[in-house]
């Protein structure tokens, strides 16, 4: 079990638990793998587990009216996903589509419900990630309904930086970032517009593309300049 206390760790609704804590829930969760572009979890689907990243990246997304993927998140490492739909019996409120080969922790609802009821920290510490989440999604509707191309683009690179950059010094570092369609998806715009932006904040400096990897060279300057 030591290889899941490891990882469990790190998860923010379980990082303040003791080893032996984290040991007890290791025991109850399962490891699952998928491939790039499965899906792991589909909309409107009753809620029956409670998914922790391992490794690997996912894409949280809902289809709008016209039946076009709209990608409300990325998440990878430590993140977890199916919160929702375990806390209010209801259906699941979007799908989740693997991005790269990932393997997956996955605990079943009513062994996290009975988690929770154990352990009031991690209760806390779940509302606590909801908050957050709650307010990036405050974010996001206000940067499609008020910002213009340049704006849309700008939270987009800051909503990933956000989800699955690694910080040095000021400095971020997307890996693999999304294809252009799905980032044109993230930010209800077009490829084009999102190539073109792209390319005019590493023309003035703010980026650097370095093959698949998107340099954020001052994370607070770029934030501050586009907020």
């Amino acid at each position: 079990m030591l290889e899941e206390v490891t990882f469990l760790r790190n998860v923010p609704i379980f990082n303040e638990l003791s080893d032996q804590e984290l040991d007890k829930i290791a025991a109850l969760g399962v490891r699952k793998k998928y491939k790039k572009g499965s899906i792991i979890l589909l909309e409107e689907e009753t809620g029956a587990a409670l998914f922790v990243i391992i490794t690997g990246k996912v894409k949280i997304v809902r289809m709008d009216d016209d039946g076009r993927e709209v990608i409300l998140s990325i998440l990878g490492g430590s993140d977890f996903f199916g919160e929702m739909a375990i806390l209010d019996g209801l259906t699941r409120s979007a799908s989740v589509v693997a991005t790269s080969k990932s393997e997956l922790f996955m605990i079943h609802r009513r062994d996290f419900l009975r988690l929770l009821n154990d352990y009031p920290m991690v209760a806390i510490a779940l509302l606590r990630e909801l908050t957050g989440r709650l307010r990036k999604a405050d974010t996001q509707i206000k940067s499609l309904s008020l910002k213009d191309a340049a704006g849309r683009v700008a939270n987009v690179v800051l909503q990933l930086a956000d989800e699955v950059g690694m910080f040095r010094k000021g400095r971020v570092e997307i890996d693999e970032l999304p294809l252009q369609q799905d980032l044109a998806n993230m930010a209800g715009t077009s490829r084009e517009t999102i190539s073109r932006m792209i390319h005019k904040f590493i023309k003035k400096g703010y980026l650097q593309l370095q093959g698949n990897k998107l340099i954020i060279n001052d994370y607070e300057s770029f934030k501050n300049l586009h907020i």
